[in-house]
C-alpha cells in the first residue's frame, strides 16, 4: 500500500553487477516492459559513452534497459518537455519514466494543465541532491581532481562530499562546499532546492537509509506505485526486506541535512538582494534583463510553458519585432507566466546565452507566492495553481497584499 518502505536489490545477477545500488531501478524498468505494464520506458543514457552528455531515450525492448544503468550526475535532460513535445503528453503510450524530483513536479504541473496524461505514466523517482553542469564538471575533473574526465566512470554526492570513481576502481574526494565556493559543484538552482526525495512520484528510490552499495531504499508514494512494487516482488524481479527503524531515521536525517544546506544557499543567494532598497532591486533586475537578446531559449526550455501561440512572438504585436534588448516587459511577462508553478529545474538558466540569472528571480518570487498561498508546485496533482483558483474578490476579503518586492 502507499507509504510502504523496502530495502531492495535486483534478483538478476547481470543487472546486479552492472547497475548501481543493487540495480533496483534497472530491474523495475525491465520488469515493466516484460510484464507489458508499459509500452515503453523513458530513461537517460550517456551519448556515445560520454557521461557528460546524457540524453533521454525511449526504450521498448527489455534487454536494452541495461544501457541506462547507472547515474549520470552531469546530465539534466528536460524529461517533462520530452513528454509534451515528442510523446504527445503520454496520450497514446503507457510509459515508465525515470524522474528526478523537479522532473516529476513539472510533469504534475503539466498534468494540471491537461498537457500530460498521468494515468498512462508510472513515475519512478530518484533521490536527488543536485546535478553538475556538464562543461564545468569536465573542467573540475581536470583542474581540481587532476584527472582525465574520460577516466571518470561514476560520481557520488554524500554528506557534503563529492566522490568520483575512476576506471581503475580508485576514488577521489573533494569537499562539496569548498568546490561550490570555487564556482564548481552543483548547478545553482540545485543548490537552492529543498526537495530531495521524490514523494510526488509513484515510487521514490535512493541510497539514503541503506547500509551498503548493493541495495536501494524504496518508498511507495501512490497506490499505483505500491501495486507495481508488489507485482515486481511477486514476479521475482527484486528481493526486498523491511527497513529497520535506524534505516528510516537515517534517511530522514540525511534528507533534513540536505534541506538545511539548501536553505543556507538560499540565504546566501538572497542576502544581497534583501539589503537593497526597492529602487535598487528594480535597477538590478532591469540591468540583468538588459542583457537579454530575445533568443526565446528560456521559454522554449521551460517545461511549464506550453502555449502553442505565444503572446511574446513578434507577430502578436505586444513586443516590438527585432528590438534588442527587448522591452523589459519581455522577461517580465515570462516571469509572471511561470512564477506560480516554477519547479526550480533550472532549464531556463542552463540555456541562457547571456547568463541572466532568471531561475534565481523566478525561484524568489515563487517562494513569496508559496508563503502567501501555501502552494508548492508539483507536489499534489489535486491542487491547482493559486492564481487559477483565487478571485479578486477573495483576495480583497483576505486583505492579502500580492505585490512583490523583488
Amino acid at each position: 500500500m502507499k507509504g510502504d518502505m523496502y530495502i531492495a536489490r535486483a534478483a538478476d545477477k547481470d543487472i546486479l553487477k552492472r547497475g548501481e545500488n543493487g540495480g533496483v531501478v534497472t530491474s523495475l524498468l525491465k520488469f515493466a516492459l516484460e510484464s507489458k505494464r508499459v509500452d515503453a520506458v523513458v530513461a537517460v543514457k550517456a551519448r556515445e559513452g560520454n557521461r557528460y552528455d546524457g540524453i533521454p531515450v525511449l526504450i521498448t525492448e527489455p534487454e536494452k534497459v541495461l544501457e541506462t544503468a547507472g547515474s549520470l550526475h552531469s546530465s539534466s535532460p528536460n524529461i517533462a518537455r520530452l513528454l509534451t513535445e515528442y510523446l504527445d503528453g503520454a496520450s497514446n503510450l503507457k510509459l515508465a519514466v525515470v524522474v528526478k524530483p523537479c522532473d516529476a513536479r513539472a510533469i504534475i504541473e503539466l498534468a494540471k494543465r491537461t498537457q500530460i496524461n498521468l494515468d498512462n505514466l508510472l513515475l519512478i523517482g530518484l533521490n536527488c541532491t543536485g546535478t553538475l553542469p556538464s562543461v564545468k564538471a569536465k573542467t573540475m575533473m581536470k583542474e581540481i581532481f587532476e584527472v582525465d574526465p574520460a577516466e571518470v566512470v561514476g560520481e557520488d554526492i554524500e554528506d557534503n562530499v563529492l566522490t568520483i570513481t575512476l576506471k581503475d576502481g580508485s576514488e577521489k574526494k573533494e569537499d562539496l562546499a569548498k568546490l561550490e565556493e570555487q564556482g564548481y559543484g552543483r548547478r545553482e538552482n540545485c543548490r537552492r532546492c529543498e526537495i530531495n526525495i521524490p514523494v510526488m512520484a509513484d515510487i521514490a528510490c535512493g541510497k539514503w537509509g541503506t547500509t551498503n552499495k548493493e541495495t536501494t531504499f524504496i518508498e511507495t508514494c501512490s497506490e499505483k506505485g505500491a501495486q507495481f512494487i508488489q507485482s515486481a516482488v511477486d514476479g521475482g524481479c527484486i528481493t526486498v526486506e523491511e527497513p529497520s527503524t535506524a534505516s528510516i531515521n537515517d534517511r530522514k536525517k540525511k534528507d533534513q541535512a540536505a534541506i538545511e544546506l539548501a536553505k543556507q544557499w538560499q540565504d546566501k543567494d538572497f542576502s544581497g538582494l534583501e539589503k537593497m532598497s526597492t529602487e535598487e532591486r528594480f535597477s538590478h533586475w532591469f540591468a540583468q534583463f538588459g542583457q537579454c537578446i530575445k533568443c526565446y531559449g528560456c521559454r522554449d526550455a521551460c517545461p511549464i510553458c506550453y502555449c502553442k501561440d505565444c503572446f511574446l512572438e513578434a507577430d502578436r504585436g505586444y513586443i516590438t519585432p527585432g528590438e534588442i534588448p527587448p522591452d523589459v516587459m519581455f522577461p517580465m511577462v515570462r516571469v509572471a507566466h511561470v512564477m506560480d508553478s516554477c519547479v526550480n529545474c533550472g532549464q531556463c538558466e542552463d540555456v541562457c546565452t547571456m547568463d541572466v540569472p532568471i531561475s534565481l528571480l523566478v525561484f524568489l518570487l515563487n517562494k513569496k507566492m508559496s508563503d502567501i498561498f501555501k502552494y508548492e508546485p508539483g507536489m499534489d496533482v489535486t491542487k491547482l495553481p493559486p492564481l487559477r483558483t483565487t478571485t479578486d474578490q477573495e483576495l480583497k476579503l483576505t486583505g492579502v497584499d500580492i505585490s512583490f518586492d523583488f
